[in-house]
């Protein structure tokens, strides 16, 4: 009976916990941006310093990523990642509430960015943009939306909870961006290619996909397994590749630059395009390694023997 009670409790706790979170988050999103940093402060003190979340996986990472850092080096990344990964979390609320123009002051493109882009727009190209889980993605969707002439779509993972989900779609559609759920890319893609809409469509490339149905290179060190997803549509459609560069100009503003990867992608090799756009990021995160996802369980797979 205890038991019992206790289970219908937690379930209530459940089920109502989307109801109670969401107003508090609006809330929070309405907060200036430097109130916002003093709760990611506070954020830090809690979850890194006293709860030690995914310590040793982030320590990890950077170990085997960075072999040739000395102990001090790599517990100063940590450390930096630390505050980086608390801020991403205030600065991904507030995008519930921010605007257009805040949104491209915190993270927008340089000149000869906005130059491309509006070319291809000018050559009625649908694009696909490849970029990794380095800087603050959710605000460079916002920056993105403000100084792109192409429609943009952003590939995501619906969460389990429908609740939860309506708010993350809100939060990334709410100023014109659109959405489509990773499983149905392929189709929608497919389905779009003759209509007269200039889209870009957004690839982050830098999560794990299963072992057996990847393209395994060498990324930071290691044996890493990438999602072929990114290569092959661009390949079928022939769309350009443009890879997305983000960096950290200093806490809370980011600069972008969009470079073009492959104008043809239909001539290119097997792996090629995956190789590209993995190497480019590497050269990102070498540059500025704290703004990269290192909480992220990247290398839980190992290669497969036929891929060695």
């Amino acid at each position: 009976m205890v038991n019992q009670k206790k289970n219908d409790w937690n379930g209530l706790l459940l089920f109502l916990a989307p109801y109670l979170i969401t107003p508090i988050v609006y809330i929070i999103s309405l907060l200036p941006f430097w109130v916002l940093y003093r709760i990611s402060d506070f954020i830090n003190f809690i979850i890194f310093k006293i709860i030690g979340y995914r310590k040793d996986i982030i320590h990890t990472n950077l170990k085997n990523s960075f072999p040739n850092k000395s102990k001090s080096e790599i517990n100063e990344i940590h450390k930096k990642f630390n505050r980086f990964f608390c801020d991403l979390i205030v600065e991904t609320i507030k995008t519930l509430t921010i605007s257009k123009k805040t949104g491209e002051k915190r993270c927008s493109f340089d000149d000869e960015s906005v130059k491309l882009l509006d070319q291809l727009h000018k050559d009625h190209k649908k694009i696909i943009l490849v970029l990794g889980h380095q800087g603050n993605w959710e605000i460079a969707g916002v920056g993105m939306n403000s100084q792109c002439k192409q429609q943009l779509y952003i590939i995501y993972h619906p969460l389990s909870n429908p609740y939860l989900n309506q708010l993350i779609i809100k939060m990334r559609t709410k100023l014109g961006n659109r959405l489509i759920p990773m499983k149905d890319v392929f189709r929608k893609m497919i389905g779009d290619r003759k209509n007269d809409e200039v889209s870009a469509v957004a690839f982050i490339a830098d999560q794990t996909p299963p072992k057996d149905n990847a393209y395994w290179t060498t990324f930071l060190n290691q044996d890493t397994p990438v999602f072929w997803g990114t290569e092959i549509i661009a390949s079928k459609l022939n769309y350009p590749v443009v890879y997305i560069s983000i960096s950290q100009a200093k806490r809370g503003y980011y600069n972008m630059t969009a470079e073009m990867l492959c104008e043809n992608p239909k001539d290119t090799s097997k792996g090629e395009i995956s190789e590209m756009h993995t190497k480019k990021l590497e050269k990102d995160i070498i540059k500025q390694p704290e703004i990269w996802l290192w909480s992220h369980r990247r290398w839980k797979h190992k290669r497969p023997a036929e891929n060695a």
